[in-house]
């Protein structure tokens, strides 16, 4: 572990600045750590309290396994929103209501920032304290460069909604030059709703994405190359601020054990991993659904289960949800687990050969960066853009009939789709996309060549 008592005086001291939820402190924590072995100093800033236990966990795993990387909390102002609203964009916005009370602690912090990398979710307010402290400021995106291409023209879709056309017709919708047309259905009905959260915290923050130094993606150039090139041309957005990519980040866990006993007693290539991230919870009666197709598929398992969207109220026991007979019927081959684990260190495993999953970002790129076949289940938000990119990479299946409204997908149809997934030819070329995302981020690769010109740039300023 490098010692910032042996940085030398050129470098940079970045602070990054996530949100909330798991799925956007991870490549935050990623890039944290990646950056302090190369010549960096590091501050994270950190909000409390936090909203689920998973993020309280990871953090303090991650300030006790580096040392070398400073920690900022704040205490976040009272909110208390008039209607339901998600904990988490509820969080996205008391975060950003907050932002101001940061201005005396990074005046006053040494050595000076050399820059802010903050979440997208929180852009325009930070970038108002960084301007007024005249430090260079970054975001980094949580999400596929495909799906920040619709954030950058968010104003202009909302404003060109073709659901008020009247034509009922209409299933996909045009985006600027040299971005392919967008199926509206994969596009989350929120986007166009003005008043709702998720659209509204877009708009807010989709502004700044022109005033900022540079736009971080975790992506790599050969994973999306046509849209981070046209993003780069200034046909999207004419001041759009560079897009640079940096990904697939890696795990900061390199070299833990995944502790599953029952993972290391299974054949190579043999096991499905199921999980669906940290923020998504499916019905019971689709939970059960599942459990049906697993058994029908007949192919071994290991399921991550989530009974509600915030882990510190997921009371339920597995054998309420699931059933004791499926579980009893299932022993020899599959395991299923209650909990926050380790994902990366369980994709990494010799024995999973594919996985179901939401296709949050992370996800994928983890997917990406270890050669696991992705069988795409999207069930909200940026995750059917995802899934659309993740088979066009030819990572994995998307099972487009699969909707995120409130159908319930059959047992069998979720056998059949799993039996596909773990046939041979996915796992070739889920292979394929893992070599190019290793020479990605291997030295002399597309993205490290872009994060050590991010840094050099940073180091002329100081």
């Amino acid at each position: 572990m490098a010692s910032t008592t042996n940085l030398d005086q050129t470098a940079p001291h970045i602070a990054l600045f996530p949100t909330a939820g798991v799925g956007h402190l991870m490549p935050f924590l990623r890039l944290a750590a990646m950056l302090a072995t190369r010549n960096c100093r590091i501050t994270l800033i950190t909000a409390q309290p936090t909203v689920s236990a998973a993020e309280s966990d990871e953090l303090a795993c991650f300030f006790a396994n580096h040392e070398n990387i400073k920690g900022l909390q704040f205490q976040l102002l009272p909110y208390n929103p008039s209607t339901d609203i998600d904990p988490f964009f509820a969080q996205f916005i008391s975060i950003s209501n907050s932002v101001h009370h940061l201005h005396p602690l990074l005046s006053n912090i040494s050595p000076p920032l050399s820059a802010i990398i903050a979440d997208f979710t929180i852009a325009s307010s930070v970038c108002k304290v960084a301007t007024d402290l005249s430090i260079p400021t970054y975001i980094l995106i949580t999400t596929s460069a495909r799906f920040l291409s619709l954030m950058a023209c968010h104003s202009q879709l909302v404003k060109n909604n073709p659901k008020n056309s009247g034509d009922e017709g209409i299933d996909c919708i045009k985006l600027p030059a040299g971005l392919a047309p967008m199926p509206l259905s994969s596009i989350p009905p929120p986007f166009f709703n003005p008043n709702h959260y998720f659209s509204t915290i877009l708009s807010s923050n989709s502004t700044s994405f022109s005033k900022v130094n540079g736009i971080l993606v975790n992506t790599f150039d050969w994973f999306e190359s046509e849209t981070i090139e046209v993003l780069n041309s200034g046909r999207v957005v004419h001041d759009l601020a560079p897009i640079l990519p940096v990904g697939p980040l890696e795990s900061f866990k390199v070299g833990q054990a995944t502790n599953l006993p029952w993972l290391d007693n299974q054949p190579a290539k043999s096991v499905l991993f199921i999980s669906f991230g940290s923020r998504t919870a499916l019905s019971k009666d689709q939970l059960r659904e599942l459990g049906t197709g697993l058994e029908k598929a007949g192919r071994r398992f290991l399921w991550i289960l989530k009974g509600s969207e915030v882990d510190k109220q997921d009371k339920e026991e597995i054998e309420d949800i699931l059933g004791k007979l499926f579980l009893e019927r299932t022993k020899n081959k599959g395991l299923v687990i209650k909990g926050w684990v380790n994902q990366d260190q369980i994709l990494a495993h010799p024995a999973i050969g594919g996985f179901l999953s939401h296709c949050g970002w992370n996800s994928v790129m983890e997917a990406a960066r270890l050669g696991v076949p992705i069988l795409a289940w999207p069930q909200h938000g940026d995750q059917r853009v995802n899934a659309q990119v993740v088979e066009n990479a030819g990572l994995g299946l998307w099972a487009r009939d699969w909707f995120w409204e409130k159908m319930l997908v059959k047992g069998e149809e979720i056998a059949e789709k799993i039996r596909k997934i773990m046939q041979g030819e996915n796992l070739v070329k889920a292979s394929e996309v893992e070599e190019k995302a290793r020479q990605a981020y291997g030295i002399g690769g597309s993205s490290e060549k872009v994060i050590q010109g991010t840094i050099e740039a940073l180091k002329k300023k100081k």
